[in-house]
C-alpha cells in the first residue's frame, strides 16, 4: 500500500479535478459566500503523526459537526439522564424535520438532528447565563485540539439567529412538550453560537482524537469519556451522523461520522485515525459533497472501514 501521506495528496489531487462539487449552503448567507472551490484534509493517526493536504489550515464553520462536542459535555454533565429528553434511533428525516416531534411527544429522535442538539444545548444552559455555557464549549474545543486560537464566528452566529426560524419553531415546540426547560431565547443563543464555531481541518481532526482512542486524549493520556460512552458516540455517529444520508455514508464510507453545513466532515477510524475534510459544496442532504467522496476514496484504499474483515 501506498504511503498514507501519498494518499491524502492523490485524494487531494483529485478533488480538485472533479467536476461536480455540490451546492453552497446559501440560506445562511456567511456561507454562501464561501467558494466552492475550498477543499482541506487532515488525518491524524494515533502516533501523532499529522497528513495534511489542500486547504487544510483554513477555518471554516464547524455548524452541526459542533454536536459531537455538545454531546459530550452534555453526558459528562448529567450521564445517561440525557436519554430520558433525547432518543438515540435515526431520524429517517431531515436535519431540521418537525414531522416526528408530533408523533413523539416532543422527545427528538437522535441528539444530532436540530431538535436534538437544541436540547442538549438546554441540558448545558443548565441554569446558567448563556454566555458561560458558550464559554465552556469553546474552551472544551479549545482543550481538545489544544490550541487558543480556535474561535466563534460571530458573523456566522447572527446570521444563524437571523434565518434560524426553523429552529426557533422546534424549540418553541418541544418547550410546549416541556422538553425546553429555559426561555428558548437563551437555549438558542448557545445552539447558535457552537453551531459558529471556526476550526481548520487539522484543529478539528486534532478534537477528535478522543474518539479514536477509547475516550483517550492520546497527546496527553488523560480520559475525556470512558471507553464505552466514546464507543457509544461512535456507533451514533455511525447511525445519525448524517440525517436521512446516514445510511448512504455507512455504507460507501463505513466510519462513524458527522457532517455540518459549512462543508466539514469529521470521520473516526478507531484506533487508527481522526480524519477531517472540507469542501462547501455540499450534496441534496446536506453532507460535503466531496468531503464524502474523499473519506471514500481513503477508506478504499487503506482498508480503514470498521466493516473491513
Amino acid at each position: 500500500m501506498a504511503s498514507l501521506e501519498s494518499i491524502v495528496a492523490e485524494i487531494a489531487a483529485e478533488m480538485a479535478e472533479a467536476p461536480r462539487r455540490g451546492a453552497v449552503a446559501d440560506y445562511i448567507p456567511v456561507l454562501g459566500e464561501i467558494s466552492p472551490d475550498k477543499f482541506g484534509m487532515a488525518v491524524i493517526e494515533v502516533d501523532g503523526s499529522c497528513h495534511l493536504a489542500g486547504d487544510a489550515e483554513e477555518p471554516f464553520s464547524i455548524q452541526s459537526i459542533s454536536k459531537v462536542f455538545s454531546l459530550t459535555l452534555a453526558l459528562g454533565a448529567i450521564g445517561d439522564n440525557l436519554w430520558e429528553r433525547v432518543g438515540r434511533e435515526p431520524s429517517g428525516s431531515a436535519f431540521n424535520s418537525i414531522v416526528q416531534l408530533e408523533t413523539e411527544s416532543g422527545i427528538p429522535r437522535n441528539p444530532f438532528i436540530n431538535a436534538g442538539a437544541i436540547v442538549v444545548a438546554d441540558v448545558l444552559l443548565g441554569g446558567h447565563e448563556p454566555i458561560e455555557a458558550i464559554g465552556e464549549i469553546l474552551r472544551f474545543v479549545r482543550a481538545l485540539a489544544d490550541d487558543d486560537s480556535i474561535f466563534i464566528d460571530e458573523r456566522v452566529a447572527q446570521a444563524e439567529q437571523q434565518t434560524g426560524f426553523r429552529n426557533v419553531a422546534l424549540a418553541n415546540y418541544m418547550r410546549a412538550f416541556g422538553n425546553i426547560h429555559h426561555p428558548v431565547e437563551r437555549t438558542l443563543g448557545v445552539y447558535f453560537h457552537q453551531c459558529a464555531l471556526a476550526l481548520s481541518c487539522r484543529q478539528l481532526a486534532l478534537a477528535g482524537r478522543y474518539l479514536m482512542t477509547g475516550g483517550i486524549n492520546p497527546a496527553t493520556g488523560h480520559s475525556i469519556v470512558s471507553t464505552r460512552r466514546a464507543r457509544r458516540i461512535n456507533a451514533l455517529m455511525m447511525m445519525c451522523g448524517h440525517y436521512d444520508g446516514s445510511g448512504e455514508f455507512a455504507f460507501r464510507v463505513g466510519l462513524p461520522g458527522k457532517s455540518g453545513v459549512g462543508g466539514g466532515i469529521l470521520a473516526i477510524a478507531p484506533g487508527r485515525a481522526s480524519i477531517a475534510v472540507w469542501s462547501p459544496g455540499l450534496n441534496a442532504r446536506g453532507t460535503s459533497q466531496l468531503g464524502a467522496l474523499a473519506l471514500e476514496r481513503l477508506v478504499h484504499r487503506t482498508g480503514w472501514s470498521v466493516f473491513e474483515a
